[in-house]
């Protein structure tokens, strides 16, 4: 008798979403918040470390670009031990480890100690971020993939908000340890969770023949799915595709990695460069420390803003003209900036919240392009090399910021060499656009012929 096959994905795109499914969203977006708390919380430490431990400003971009060498390795890392030990599991053991080195920090008295365990924090960060997304993209329909992939970003915006306000009311009775505490002990509070409410990937699952699992599994998305007895449940596409790294570069994607490649190094380098820095430059010219922490929220603020936008319109129009244009407005504001500096602070705010709207959006924006652009069996590959990526343009951007600091650059300066590298990624994503749908155009017309 033969046996037919029932593919997970194609029953995930047929049938309406459930509450299970919304649940995997929320609770990765809970994660990528404390992902994205961990991360931010630095850029409003140093200002008072600088003060306390009387710090040079040639150490500044050292301090910064640690941790985005640590998000680097975790990044690069990921897809390996994902294929190896299941994203759940591997989501475990980095939100554990960035949450205790969070915690460990505390307990920092030099300059080379916070290196390390910023270095050791990134590591752990870097490598929560792509499981998050690979969950949730495999477990959401085609129709609101982007949607659900943005909304997840969002909670990692909301982590960067709630650094500043945080760090806002913690750091003038608790110390520069106060937010440190908090973030690493929730972080910690999170893993307690996260094994038995969060599924394991069905491709994973898949591969590894748990047949009974990937039924489990199904059966907890879709209570009423009843298997019958002469059908298998598979999780792959109707063409095999090579689910390792190797496969980001077949025929057929091998352009469009490194073109997201270039997209994710740039636009984080200019994303991180205003997280990082805006702090310590709005602080070196005197402006009142509760607009300093209102500015950089403003940044994450427009970003949330352009994430509940662009989702719904990527998923049903191009991405790539979206995206591209985004990136365009994020160099147009970026070079402003430089500008308003000078002006109004109701000028400044303005401009940068137009800003975050273009980059920090773009790179939400930038993710979800990710998983609409691979395969179900590359998204976690795609997301996590693709962020690697971005980590390195992380670090090299912020570490130059610190040269170009140290060196006594204006701020106006500063924010004007910045623009350019987002301009770069916008003429990326055009040139992806380009050829993708113009491959897209002739495989129609040879199927048409």
């Amino acid at each position: 008798m033969e046996i037919r096959q029932v593919n997970i994905y194609d029953l995930i795109d047929s049938r309406r979403i459930g509450r299970r499914q919304y649940f995997i969203v929320a609770f990765c977006a809970l994660l990528m918040l404390f992902d994205g708390f961990d991360t931010q919380v630095i850029s409003f430490i140093v200002p008072v470390l600088a003060t306390e431990w009387q710090l040079p400003k040639a150490v500044f971009g050292s301090i910064f670009s640690a941790v985005f060498f640590g998000l680097l390795i975790g990044n690069f890392g990921i897809p390996f031990a994902t294929q190896r030990f299941g994203t759940k599991k591997i989501a475990f053991v980095a939100t554990a480890a960035f949450g205790l080195f969070t915690v460990l920090t505390v307990f920092a008295t030099t300059v080379p100690q916070l290196i390390c365990l910023r270095f050791l924090t990134g590591i752990g960060l870097g490598a929560a971020t792509p499981c998050a997304v690979g969950l949730v993209s495999e477990f959401s329909p085609k129709r609101a993939r982007a949607t659900f992939v943005i909304l997840v970003y969002m909670g990692y915006a909301l982590g960067f908000i709630l650094a500043g306000l945080c760090s806002s009311a913690l750091i003038p009775t608790f110390g520069w340890q106060g937010p440190m505490w908090l973030g690493g002990l929730a972080a910690l509070g999170l893993t307690v969770l996260l094994l038995p409410l969060l599924p394991e990937s069905v491709a994973f699952l898949s591969r590894n023949a748990n047949r009974t699992e990937l039924l489990r599994a199904t059966r907890r998305l879709f209570p009423d799915f009843a298997l019958p007895a002469d059908t298998e449940l598979v999780s792959h596409q109707e063409k095999a595709v090579d689910a390792s790294v190797r496969g980001l570069f077949s025929a057929q994607f091998r352009l469009g990695t490194f073109l997201l490649w270039t997209v994710f190094a740039f636009n984080l380098a200019t994303f991180y460069f205003l997280q990082s820095w805006l702090p310590t430059v709005l602080t070196s010219i005197s402006f009142p420390s509760g607009l300093v922490v209102l500015a950089t929220i403003t940044v994450i603020i427009g970003g949330m803003v352009a994430s509940l936008l662009m989702g719904p319109i990527m998923d049903r129009t191009s991405p790539y003209r979206i995206l591209s244009a985004l990136y365009v407005g994020g160099a147009v504001s970026m070079y402003a900036i430089s500008i308003a500096i000078g002006s109004s602070h109701l000028a400044l705010l303005i401009t940068i919240f137009l800003c975050g709207f273009c980059i920090s959006g773009g790179q939400t924006c930038a993710i979800a392009l990710c998983t609409l652009f691979y395969s179900p069996e590359l998204r976690a590959p795609g997301v996590a090399w693709a962020y690697g990526f971005g980590r390195l343009g992380a670090a090299g951007g912020t570490y130059l910021a610190g040269v170009l600091y140290a060196n006594n650059w204006t701020v106006g300066a500063m924010f004007r060499a910045a623009a350019a590298p987002i301009l770069v990624a916008a003429v990326c994503v055009g040139a992806m656009g380009s050829c993708y749908s113009l491959a897209k155009k002739r495989l129609n017309n040879s199927f048409s012929a």
